[in-house]
């Protein structure tokens, strides 16, 4: 478990396809190999496209039916809870309209009662793919959002009842007795970018876990706006847990990580990107000016050729601004600038393993590698 004040922290993510035995294995993987933490996505829908779902695309396929064949992952996070030891699950990110506060809440106070250490419940404003195929009203998401996290920590440590008068939630007298065991209260993560989700951080949050890549300077710049925020709250911001989502593409080689840069499935993950991140390298995004990325992103919408006419639009520059990418050392030389910057807690997935299993066993294992070392420079 992270303490911003001391150590740092390096998880993974678990997949939420079947089979099932995958994401036991990331886990009984991350107790053995000393990682700190698993967290598991929350989608309706993956952010691959169906049409393009073949072993053309990634070998996954030959296991994986569907990529939108999505566990849901609060039963996924209570199996997994009694083989996780002292890793903390949880998950990133869900959003505040697809369930309500209250019932996250009681979802996360039950999950402490299964894991040993404190569970992870991070939220953010939502993704358009999770929410409009479905009628999920997606109004005024960061309003919505402020008022679930003033719901939330009502829940999480009501000792009467609760009251609550917003604009999209209302809560008249409502017991919340179920209590989380001493030492194992869930921590709120928010998944935040903009300058009113970062002030939300610092207000509500427990820990701040972008998703997108950021430079040492901005990570640096976006937690000073958290930090600021929390004092003007009155909270203590060194309590707040500083996290990153890193997508990593790591090789023995140059030779190597030129090899998986060719993966169409890799190449993909640059269509994730914003039109602003494209736009730094003088490229327009194949998906419009102003596109704001997997946010508004509806993949089981694009036919197999114009996924494919875009892919091959996909500049390696942008690729090597999203993700990180590099040998073992280089990777290793990227997240210590980022934890010079501020960062405590680096949720690493080895996007190679679309690739191959080889690549994908070579990848967890460099995730194990970076959690050793990394783990070292904190003492």
């Amino acid at each position: 478990m992270s303490d911003s004040r001391k150590s740092f922290a390096v998880g993974t993510l678990a997949g939420v396809n079947p089979p099932l035995s995958a994401a036991r294995f990331v886990v009984r993987m991350a107790r053995l190999g000393k990682l700190d933490s698993v967290l598991a996505p929350d989608h309706l829908i993956s952010v691959f496209p169906r049409a393009i779902w073949d072993t053309d695309f990634t070998p996954q396929a030959k296991v994986v039916r569907s990529p939108d064949e999505q566990f849901d992952y609060a039963p996924l996070l209570a199996h997994l809870a009694a083989g996780a030891g002292k890793v903390q699950l949880g998950v990133g990110v869900t959003d505040p309209h697809r369930r309500h506060p209250v019932l996250l809440a009681q979802t996360f106070l039950t999950l402490a009662h299964m894991t040993k250490v404190p569970p992870i419940l991070g939220i953010g404003s939502g993704e358009r793919e999770n929410l409009d195929p479905y009628g999920f009203s997606w109004n005024r998401p960061v309003e919505r959002l402020e008022e679930a996290l003033q719901v939330l920590r009502a829940a999480l440590t009501a000792t009467e009842s609760i009251e609550f008068s917003g604009r999209h939630y209302k809560i008249d007298s409502a017991p919340m007795d179920l209590a989380a065991p001493a030492g194992r209260m869930p921590q709120i993560w928010i998944g935040a970018h903009g300058p009113r989700m970062l002030e939300l951080t610092g207000r509500y949050a427990d820990g701040w876990y972008p998703w997108e890549a950021l430079s040492p300077d901005e990570y640096q710049r976006r937690l000073k706006v958290v930090h600021t925020a929390a004092r003007a709250a009155g909270r203590d911001p060194e309590a707040i847990v500083p996290a990153q989502m890193i997508s990593m593409l790591t090789a023995r080689t140059p030779s190597g990580i030129r090899r998986l840069l060719r993966a169409p499935a890799v190449r993909y993950l640059g269509l994730l990107a914003p039109d602003a991140v494209w736009a730094r390298h003088g490229a327009k995004h194949p998906f419009g000016e102003g596109f704001r990325g997997l946010i508004e992103l509806m993949p089981h919408q694009l036919t197999k050729a114009e996924v494919q006419a875009a892919i091959a639009e996909v500049p390696d520059e942008v690729l090597h601004d999203w993700l990180v990418i590099g040998t073992p050392r280089e990777v290793l030389a990227r997240i210590r600038a980022l934890a010079d910057a501020g960062l405590r807690h680096a949720v690493v997935f080895p996007t190679a393993a679309l690739v191959s299993n080889a690549d994908a066993a070579f990848g967890y294992g460099v995730v194990l590698w970076l959690a050793a070392r990394l783990r070292r420079q904190s003492t």
